[in-house]
């Protein structure tokens, strides 16, 4: 069970597609960016916020598999969820939906928090960590 899920729509442009019209392989990154920006807006805080407060999420691996295409001007229904309480490290899963509700695209970025001075790893922060609780 995720601590934390949001669901982002999002529509195909058209420079993210190629000549066929469907949607190409790079784009499933941004869009993975997007819904983890626009999670923790929903949650009250933002991406500078963290970083002023001195958190800062750097993308250690990230994973994709495509199930289907999505195609130009489609309204893509991604899910983004933090299953397990952060630590050094949070992971957030991804499943894409077509607007037929059928799911086209499963991915995971996983994050290392890292000093903001130091730029080594540390333990994510308590009130980064009671955000995601207090959901």
């Amino acid at each position: 069970m995720a601590i934390v899920t949001r669901d982002i729509p999002i529509r195909v442009r058209y420079n993210e597609t190629d000549q066929m019209g469907i949607v190409h392989h790079s784009n499933y990154i941004f869009y993975y960016e997007v819904a983890r920006t626009e999670l923790m807006r929903s949650l009250g805080t933002s991406y500078r916020e963290m970083e002023e407060r001195g958190a800062l999420l750097v993308v250690r691996d990230v994973r994709s598999r495509f199930v289907a295409p999505a195609y130009y001007d489609e309204v893509l229904n991604v899910r983004v969820s933090i299953r397990e309480t952060p630590t050094v490290k949070v992971t957030f899963d991804f499943e894409i939906f077509n607007e037929r509700g059928e799911l086209i695209h499963t991915g995971e970025v996983m994050l290392a928090c890292v000093d903001r001075t130091t730029r080594r790893p540390k333990r994510a922060p308590e009130w980064f960590v009671a955000l995601l609780a207090g959901n």
